[in-house]
């Protein structure tokens, strides 16, 4: 492809990073940039507590653990994500859920949350999509009315924020995401935000194997035991290392993706105003980081032609989620509750277009007059 989908992040300091981590001959985990790395998220989103993991997957497995999500436990999500989302309760033994978008933002329709509850619901898992922020407010009421946990899939939202708060800093949990196709990226990684202080130390040791393996770094115990549930969640410092200097540029990466991500706005806005397509919402308080810039085309049909279309032209474009509830395991271990309106057609309708650091003004005005040439 001339033009590509995605480009990993890269600031060009990161192998000056990774060297120093290497000369060092500390590797493992829990190093000097992982610290770096985590207080820039602290400071960034002011949650009490910040932790690297391996992938925003096993950062949610590590919410699910420490939200003691149970067998037999019911958990609301929506049907349109990744299916990390529904794994890290899977893996408890959780029934899942399931309940439709809403067609403006694609995120977890909040109307539809409380017909879903039962007296075995254990928590709520909304996703922000595309660093869009769910209607949290509605959400959190819901969840004190109730006493249900709320664990943040904010896996697209680094930077991004509802009402002034930083995406995956309001619910008990929050999860973030650090793999190559993000906006900020180690690879493969992620990080879990802890919203009670008095959470965090439980949250150390289960990232530890179950052990208070930090309390003993820190001088605080003598020696270090097994104490807890856990696994090995921990990045490598080299992980770390290629993270860092991203998030010193934070605010230089998101500002160019937003330019990127107004141009497509601004040149495909005809198309809509024709009712060709529709382009994405973003309600009023909401903060986006141009996580990415998708339309939706009128069905599948023409989603299709539209995506060969550009392809002849060079440009790589794709679809995303087929809806959890319709796989085989989504049939197996949940179900959807109330009617699917909007799940399956927006699935069905809905292209991703290129969006990543560095795409060129020049970039996306071919992908548009790609798009624009289809439509006439």
């Amino acid at each position: 492809m001339d033009i590509k989908f995605n480009q990993a992040p890269y600031t060009g300091r990161e192998r000056e990073h990774i060297d120093r981590v290497i000369a060092s001959g500390k590797l493992c985990g829990d190093g000097e940039y992982s610290k770096r790395c985590e207080e820039w998220i602290r400071e960034r989103t002011g949650t009490a507590g910040a932790y690297l993991t391996t992938s925003c997957t096993q950062a949610l497995e590590m919410a699910a653990l420490l939200a003691d999500i149970q067998p037999g436990d019911e958990v609301i999500l929506p049907s349109y994500t990744f299916v990390s989302t529904a794994n890290a309760f899977v893996l408890r033994g959780a029934q899942l859920v399931f309940v439709d978008i809403r067609p403006d933002t694609c995120n977890i329709d909040e109307t539809r949350i409380e017909e879903a509850i039962t007296d075995r619901t254990k928590a709520i898992a909304p996703v922000h999509y595309a660093g869009v922020g769910c209607e949290m407010d509605t959400i959190l009421d819901i969840a004190r009315e109730h006493s249900l946990v709320v664990i943040e899939d904010a896996a697209q939202g680094v930077c991004a924020s509802y009402h002034g708060k930083a995406l995956g800093t309001m619910g008990d949990y929050g999860c973030y995401s650090f793999h190559e196709t993000k906006n900020y990226s180690m690879g493969e990684g992620g990080a879990i935000l802890i919203k009670d202080p008095s959470k965090t130390e439980l949250a150390e040791i289960v990232r530890e194997k179950g052990t208070d393996r930090s309390r003993f770094l820190r001088g605080q115990v003598d020696k270090y035991t097994w104490v807890s549930a856990g696994s090995s969640y921990l990045p490598s410092e080299l992980s770390a290392a290629y993270l860092w200097p991203q998030l010193e540029d934070a605010d230089k990466i998101n500002d160019q993706r937003l330019a990127s991500w107004h141009a497509y706005y601004e040149q495909l806005k005809p198309l809509e105003e024709a009712g060709k397509i529709v382009l994405p919402v973003i309600p009023e308080g909401c903060a986006h980081n141009a996580h990415m810039f998708y339309l939706r085309a009128k069905d599948l049909e023409e989603r299709t032609r539209l995506i060969a279309h550009l392809k002849e032209d060079g440009i790589l474009a794709v679809f995303h989620y087929v809806p959890l509830h319709s796989a085989t395991a989504g049939k197996k271990y949940g179900r959807f509750s109330g009617e699917d309106r909007y799940t399956t057609k927006i699935s069905e309708s809905l292209i991703r277009l290129p969006m990543y650091y560095g795409l060129k003004e020049e970039e996306v005005e071919r992908v548009t007059d790609s798009v624009r040439r289809f439509y006439k």
